[in-house]
């Protein structure tokens, strides 16, 4: 998994890991301390720049390893808000999306954890293009390091929400939380980390026992199976009712609140009956509901306003939940995840 063309993905290795490879290469532990910081802390791009280590030793780490990097393709920023929107290119050719999002307490990055999706929601311009790999530990980090290398901006959080679905490509997504909150790297505390979920309910269940202190986010975006069902197809596996459960197990687990994504889409749901029911299927669980109208894709007739999100919320808010409008950020440069890269991909 972690071989390129029989040499290690050395920025895919956790610290202990490292350690081991290089005892195996018959030097001293204390040299991969070193190296990791040159890797995640000084963040340089080939051995020859690890200035404190002998000639032979990076000889020794250019024939073992390699550092993988990203390309940056196109990077549109926002005349409103200085979002940057990041086409970023593989070692592969495949291309991801991230974005970089400034806010009032820092700047928060949204990265991709798969080449596509298979998930399939019907509102997502991520799936439309198709699913092609899982990233490398290293090809999520790439997007912090590479994004602020670029922006000269310090990253404060992170969501995993960009393209793909991160439970399905698990352990690599554990590896890259694991390296984000290394002490001896970038030693990112995971309470400033979100992942988002469209439902796949038995990582859930497995993410609860690490106690990781993320937290997690529930794409919901319909209260009962038959409209789930038909927007999201993961709802066939796993119904919106074994979803909640999970949900409620998480919290119970952790004491980490969950936050649900709540996509409005016209005449689809976002009635007063819907608001309803999503009271009904939250009851008695602290959570929060974010709502998102909906951005519209080419291939799609779903649409939605900001003004039937208000109203969405007011039935929500007389219902005694607790929820908001996600601010739009990045409007005048589509900052929505998906469609820069199924232009490329067309192209």
């Amino acid at each position: 998994m972690l071989e390129v063309n029989q040499k290690i993905d050395i920025l895919s290795l956790e610290f202990h890991e490292l350690e081991e490879e290089i005892a195996r290469i018959g030097e001293k532990k204390f040299r991969a301390k070193q190296i990791f910081e040159w890797l995640h802390i000084k963040r340089v791009t080939d051995f020859d720049s690890m200035s404190n280590l002998s000639s032979s030793l990076r000889t020794k780490l250019n024939e073992m390893f390699c550092i993988k990097s990203l390309f940056v393709v196109k990077n549109l920023e926002s005349n409103i808000d200085n979002t940057v929107k990041y086409l970023y290119k593989l070692p592969d050719g495949n291309h991801i999306e991230t974005v970089l999002m400034e806010y009032n307490h820092g700047n928060s990055i949204c990265v991709s954890t798969q080449v596509g999706c298979k998930m399939g929601c019907k509102f997502c311009a991520s799936t439309i293009a198709g699913f092609k790999r899982n990233l490398e530990p290293s090809e999520i980090l790439l997007q912090i390091y590479e994004s602020e290398r670029n922006s000269g901006r310090k990253v404060s959080s992170v969501v995993l929400m960009g393209i793909g679905e991160p439970l399905d490509n698990y352990d690599n997504v554990l590896k890259f939380l694991n390296l984000l909150s290394s002490k001896e790297g970038t030693n990112m505390s995971l309470r400033h980390v979100s992942l988002s979920t469209c439902g796949i309910v038995p990582k859930i269940y497995e993410l609860a026992k690490l106690k990781l202190g993320l937290t997690l986010s529930i794409s919901l975006h319909a209260s009962n199976n038959l409209k789930r069902s038909e927007i999201m197809p993961i709802n066939n596996k796993y119904d919106v009712y074994e979803l909640i459960e999970a949900s409620k197990h998480y919290f119970n687990e952790t004491g980490r609140r969950i936050s649900f994504e709540y996509s409005l889409i016209d005449g689809v749901n976002d009635t007063k009956e819907y608001a309803k029911e999503l009271a009904q299927l939250l009851k008695g669980m602290p959570s929060h509901i974010n709502l998102i109208p909906v951005n519209q894709i080419k291939e799609s007739n779903y649409k939605s306003s900001k003004k039937a999100a208000m109203i969405f919320q007011g039935y929500l808010t007389e219902l005694g939940l607790n929820a908001t409008i996600r601010r739009t950020l990045g409007s005048d440069i589509d900052a929505a995840c998906g469609q820069l890269r199924r232009e490329q991909e067309k192209n």
